[in-house]
């Protein structure tokens, strides 16, 4: 006899593991995310100063601060649909009733989940395309540009899956900040 999906049993066993590696991977997102940050601050800082200061821009800096902003974005982005900080609608599913409300949200989740794999999936092929081609002042691949929106896709999808189970229990995902 096969297990589902929707038994009870097994999204009572399952589920909280799979909460855990998601709050894990998000929490990680967070810390990765700040030190990349960090990073950016000190690479513009010392853009500037290498501009202003001593006449002398590095090549790199701009190049790799672009590249820390497409990480730390969509980093952020993949723990922002974990912890529904993005923007939504709820004044209408509020006035909903009950039923309609929880199959609203359903559709939601699931449109995001499929939007992360479909962006995971576009993303990855354009990495594949530009892997031989080099960022000339990094002297890395231009696949790079491409890395960050494709992990954000599968984050979002494994997310969005997260909350469609979450859902199904009768229970809300933990914010990863708490």
């Amino acid at each position: 006899m096969h297990t589902q999906v929707a038994d009870p049993v097994f999204l009572a066993g399952v589920a909280p593991l799979y909460t855990r590696l998601c709050a894990a991977l998000a929490k990680l997102c967070l810390r990765v995310g700040v030190a990349g940050m960090c990073l950016l601050v000190l690479a513009v800082l010392y853009q500037v100063i290498g501009r202003y200061v001593f006449n002398d821009t590095p090549t790199w800096a701009e190049s790799g601060a672009v590249l820390l902003v497409l990480y730390v974005t969509m980093l952020g982005m993949a723990v922002g649909v974990r912890d529904a900080g993005h923007i939504g609608l709820e004044s209408l599913l509020v006035l909903a009733p009950p039923k309609l409300r929880l199959a609203m949200e359903r559709v939601i989740h699931l449109l995001v989940l499929v939007f992360g794999l479909v962006m995971a999936w576009n993303c990855g092929v354009l990495a594949a395309s530009v892997w031989d081609y080099k960022i000339p002042t990094l002297g890395i691949s231009e696949a790079f540009k491409y890395v960050p929106p494709a992990m954000a896709g599968v984050l979002v999808a494994l997310f969005s899956m997260e909350h469609l189970i979450a859902l199904a229990r009768g229970i809300e995902v933990e914010p990863s900040w708490h």
